[in-house]
């Protein structure tokens, strides 16, 4: 009598193994064999009833297949996972040392982890009715956002609702022009994908000779990457939008990848603008139902261009032809909790093994990637020269130290910025640090209002008007006495953008001020209505934090003032060097885009710091040289590999312990050997937090092979020790936080 077959599946628990099932009852011996890995299975567990993947059907277990359990069902007869993306999730799980089921679960849209089957419903379409073909001109000039579709439907005979929903227009509009008469909805019939059909909506740009220099050094096909290494303004994204239109004429996808949702919409804009095929979004700001329409297009072949934050990474590809990663060395492309990837590194491993090109832009590259390009892994593309007329912007220091300021500006910023709104222009204040004030002190005493769960102090907040722990979450009531004193002398510490906003108003009453940070852009669509009211042109004030850094295109900005260039000099974190440096100057970039010329004014205390002076007066790619002789003396990333074991538990000794029988583990593994070198317990930066202590373990090696078999080995060992049952712990392999 044969064995029977089973089926060995990933589960999405924090286990580093796979679990063995019983095929369904109801399925079919014959189907059985015919399963393909990837096909995804709910299966119960514990109490649960779960959805793993499935890697294989198998003959043979570990277990008397009379204690297995049966399988539930199969969610789909397809597989989800394609074979190329499992490999490479699986890999990532193996090289990041995270459970392959969690890993697996992660690269999933959520409505597939939740069992939903691997179909698509049939997505609704507008169209111009008989009157809505005969508007005359004119006739919605009071509803100019019901023009713009009508307009959109003149150019395209039909309109899919992600289609709509792309172009930025909501169910409203689309309802009102029903409701006139003016559009009708339908679901048309499938349609084949007309060949014939061009690829482009409007013609490119002329490339500059820099720009032409770098397209034509990159490949469009076989495996390649290429650093872009362009300063802001230098016309990056053309050089992406014409690479990718090589890329289409094959009949090829491109998979794009952004730093931040807050540039999807724009990029998508822009896309769209330019290619008459279809773009799909995929990022956490999406419902799951439109996610997984997105990822089902992709994944079809249906969408030729796919646009998404660091989880589109993972997204299945028909006809994959070319991966591109804008800002690449944005660490937000680095997932910091669960599954630790990042979104970067695997681009690379899977434009690979896909023997596709990679191109990694930016103009303030990460030390790594600059180093790959230094070394001749990477190809190397300089666009020194803005695009079009545009220069440029001068810099100027403003030393702050003996001056009198006015709520964080120094005179002749405030001068400045009077003299830019009198023309007519746009201004832009960078200050990383949201809220009102980063901390509320009693003038009396010194007291300062501490977060009760963390080793942190909380943020005011006057929008409304709260204490806020920016690190747990946890928020209370502003205090009208000091606990400690019972003095009413209660004083706002620092600045944040809230306050910089009121100032800023105060000063500019007849100016609008726009304030655009994680606060005022939590409700839906509230980023994209900012930066639409900005693109109109008319003279205002931008106050706002990092996410006014990233990639965007105000033409109109003409000053962009730093209100604090000290922040990451004296940074714990040896990385803190190189992100001042890469955020000052992607901040510095926004001013003087288009025919205006720009300037940038940075305050800071320390003008005569080195680090300051060489950004300054010899820019970003003298200040990576002089850190990255720094990192080589002290034997820092890219020249040595990292990797942290972090525990935490509410028993701050329990933490620490369990990192000391790590160490003893991993030195006993490794028999003292010099290969691999360790630093630790030790207390984080931050030691408490949301009540939690929290404790280090730092692995360093000057070769991956050594540290990943030994991070392989020592998390089997710890996942089966009691000790590591009675804390929270997690490795993570390339860390970009060290806290």
């Amino acid at each position: 009598m044969s064995a029977p077959l089973l089926l060995r599946i990933a589960v999405p628990v924090p286990l580093r193994r796979s679990f063995d099932y019983l095929p369904p009852v109801d399925l079919p011996p014959a189907e059985i064999t015919c399963l393909q890995p990837g096909t995804l299975v709910e299966i119960p567990f514990g109490n649960r009833q779960l959805i793993g993947v499935l890697l294989a059907v198998v003959s043979d277990s570990e277990i008397v297949s009379t204690k297995l359990k049966a399988a539930t069902r199969l969610v789909d007869p397809s597989p989800a996972f394609s074979a190329e993306v499992q490999e490479l999730v699986v890999w990532a799980a193996n090289y990041y040392q995270c459970a392959m089921g969690e890993a697996l679960s992660t690269a999933l849209p959520a409505l597939l982890r939740q069992g939903a089957p691997l179909v698509q419903p049939a997505e609704p379409h507008y169209q111009l009715t008989h009157e809505g073909k005969g508007l005359p001109e004119g006739a919605l000039r009071r509803a100019p956002k019901q023009a713009a579709v009508i307009t959109l439907l003149q150019q395209c005979s039909s309109l899919s609702q992600s289609e709509m929903r792309l172009n930025a227009v909501t169910p409203a509009i689309l309802k009102s022009l029903q409701e006139k008469g003016l559009i009708r909805q339908g679901t048309p019939a499938p349609q084949p994908e007309d060949k014939a059909r061009p690829i482009l909506r409007e013609q490119p740009m002329v490339a500059t000779a820099e720009q032409q220099q770098a397209l034509d050094q990159i490949a469009t096909e076989g495996f390649q990457v290429s650093l872009l290494d362009g300063t802001t303004g230098s016309g990056k994204t053309e050089i992406y939008l014409q690479t990718i239109e090589k890329v289409l004429e094959k009949g090829l996808q491109a998979l794009v990848l952004v730093p931040e949702i807050g540039l999807t919409p724009q990029t998508i804009s822009r896309f769209t603008r330019r290619f008459a095929v279809p773009v799909v979004a995929l990022h956490s700001g999406l419902s799951d139902r439109e996610r997984l329409d997105a990822w089902l297009d992709a994944r079809s072949g249906k969408a030729r261009i796919v646009i998404g934050t660091r989880s589109a990474v993972f997204t299945p590809l028909a006809t994959p032809g070319i991966i591109i990663i804008d800002e690449e060395h944005d660490a937000s492309f680095k997932q910091q909790d669960g599954f630790r990837y990042s979104a970067r590194d695997i681009a690379v491993m899977r434009a690979s093994k896909l023997q596709i090109p990679l191109l990694l832009g930016s103009a303030t590259p990460s030390l790594e990637t600059l180093g790959n390009a230094m070394n001749g892994r990477y190809q190397h593309l300089r666009l020194t020269q803005r695009a079009g007329n545009a220069q440029a912007p001068t810099i100027h220091l403003v030393d702050l130290c003996g001056k009198t300021l006015h709520e964080g500006f120094a005179r002749e910023t405030l001068d400045a910025i009077q003299e830019q709104i009198h023309s007519g222009n746009q201004v832009l204040v960078f200050l990383n640090r949201r809220g009102f004030a980063p901390a509320l002190q009693c003038h009396d005493c010194g007291w300062l209002a501490n977060c009760n769960h963390c080793d942190a102090r909380m943020t005011l907040h006057h929008h409304p008007k709260h204490l806020h722990c920016h690190h747990c979450g946890h928020q209370r009531a502003v205090l009208r006495r000091c606990p400690q004193c019972q003095g009413q002398q209660l004083q706002p510490l620092g600045q944040g953008t809230e306050r910089s906003e009121i100032a800023l108003q105060s000063c500019f009453p007849d100016t609008r001020v726009i304030r655009i940070d994680r606060d005022s852009t939590r409700r839906k669509g509230a980023m994209e209505n900012l930066l639409d009211e900005i693109q109109r042109g008319d003279p205002c004030i931008l106050i706002g934090t990092q996410m006014l850094a990233k990639g965007h295109h105000f033409p109109n900005v003409t000053l962009v003032v730093i209100l604090d260039a000290d922040a990451g000099l004296f940074s714990t974190d040896f990385r803190g060097p190189e992100r001042m440096g890469q955020l000052l100057l992607q901040v510095a970039g926004r001013a003087g885009r288009a025919e205006k010329p720009g300037q940038v004014i940075m305050q800071s205390h320390h003008t005569d710091h080195p680090l300051v002076q060489t950004l300054m007066y010899e820019g970003y790619h003298a200040l990576a040289t002089l850190i990255l002789q720094e990192r080589q003396i002290t034997q820092m990333p890219p020249f040595r590999h990292l990797a942290l074991l972090r525990a935490e538990s509410k028993r701050p000794e329990l933490a620490s312990a369990f990192l000391q029988l790590a160490r003893e583990m991993a030195e006993n593994h490794t028999g003292m050997s010099p290969a691999i070198e360790f630093l630790g317990p030790l207390p984080a930066l931050m030691e408490k937090r949301g009540d939690r202590y929290r404790y280090l373990l730092q692995f360093s090696s000057q070769q991956r092979k050594p540290l990943q078999h030994l991070l392989a080995t020592l998390a089997l060992q710890l996942e089966q020790h009691a000790l590591g049952k009675r804390v929270r712990w997690s490795l993570d392999v390339d860390p970009c936080e060290m806290n």
